[in-house]
């Protein structure tokens, strides 16, 4: 069946297009950057073995798939998962192989959490943040308004943590530097009040 394509419809299914392919490409590469972080790992631990001669530390397949939202959009990942069977001699616990690219408790990289305190500042209402977030990444990136507001009273605390925070024990270098006057800038000479 053949139908009209209008400049509308046409920019919107290029722009799908190009979000897909920008999504794929992201995925794609925090797969390969993962991998290549795991091996490394791994890598640098060869020599560590057991009383058998085995290796201490080897790859163990991959996590369970889990969405995470970032700049180019909602993406699955399956994080390769270590087994490091090292102890630490101190501690007495097993040593365990974390992902600097991937903790295991992430759902959203650093980059779209910091932006949402941006949004409330510019005066988002909590309630405006899931449809916002909708247009960007195809899902409310797991921000419901009960979200959006637990966020806010942690962002609230730390503001007062920090304007509260003590100084008398630091010392800071500064440079005082004041604006021209509407009088100096209008003349186009620069300002010589310094």
């Amino acid at each position: 069946m053949l139908r009209v394509v209008t400049d509308d419809d046409a920019r919107a299914e290029m722009r799908w297009a190009l979000d897909e392919i920008v999504l794929e490409g992201a995925r794609r590469m925090l797969a390969a950057a993962l991998e290549a972080e795991v091996d490394a790992y791994i890598a640098g631990l060869a020599d560590q073995l057991d009383e058998r001669g085995h290796r201490l530390v080897v790859r163990n397949g991959h996590a369970e798939p889990r969405t995470i939202t970032t700049a180019a959009g909602r993406t699955e990942v399956r994080a390769p998962r270590v087994d490091d069977r090292r102890v630490d001699p101190v501690t007495g616990e097993r040593c365990r192989f974390r992902s600097a690219i991937l903790p295991p408790w992430a759902r959203r990289s650093p980059k779209v959490t910091e932006v949402l305190p941006l949004m409330y500042l510019h005066g988002m209402s909590t309630g405006d943040f899931a449809p916002a977030l909708e247009g960007f990444f195809g899902s409310a990136a797991g921000l419901s308004a009960s979200v959006i507001t637990r966020l806010t009273t942690q962002w609230q605390a730390e503001q007062r943590a920090f304007a509260e925070r003590r100084l008398d024990d630091r010392d800071y270098v500064y440079i005082w530097a004041d604006g021209c006057t509407s009088t100096c800038a209008s003349k186009r000479t620069g300002c010589v009040a310094w």
